[in-house]
């Protein structure tokens, strides 16, 4: 619960610093010239994107339907997906408050710092050159 509060306030501060370091500049004499507006790469993704995605993924391994993932369900996920390591000890990184399940909230948190990691400029948006380059990294088409 604190890490979710101490979460939350931390991307609230990054929002209000990143409107205050605009509402700081003086305004030009003469208006700006636009320059030409150039398309998002396809593969940039923003924090909303980023945990919607791996929620909607992760979310597959609730196979009772109840909008938790209990341990075994995680278990049987991992198997499934063929992913190394021991899933209990990925389970217990996600389990933040220590119930044995994994629910929405705690997928949220936990993506956000994922993301926080990965976006490497804090640009609140994930680029091309900034996503990993693992089997589970987003894909493009997504």
């Amino acid at each position: 619960m604190i890490r979710r509060s101490i979460l939350a306030a931390a991307l609230s501060l990054l929002a209000v610093a990143a409107l205050a370091q605009t509402a700081t500049q003086p305004p030009s004499a003469t208006p700006p010239i636009a320059a030409p507006a150039t398309p998002k790469a396809r593969s940039d993704i923003t924090l909303a994107k980023f945990q919607k995605r791996r929620e909607k993924a992760i979310m597959a391994a609730d196979t009772d339907g109840d909008g938790k993932i209990s341990l075994l369900e995680w278990e049987a996920f991992q198997a499934k997906r063929n992913v190394k390591g021991d899933p209990a000890k990925s389970f217990a990184r996600i389990d933040s408050n220590h119930d044995g399940f994994i629910d929405r909230a705690e997928l949220d948190a936990f993506f956000a710092k994922r993301f926080a990691r990965l976006d490497k400029n804090a640009d609140g948006v994930l680029t091309a050159d900034e996503l990993p380059s693992h089997k589970t990294a987003p894909k493009q088409e997504q």
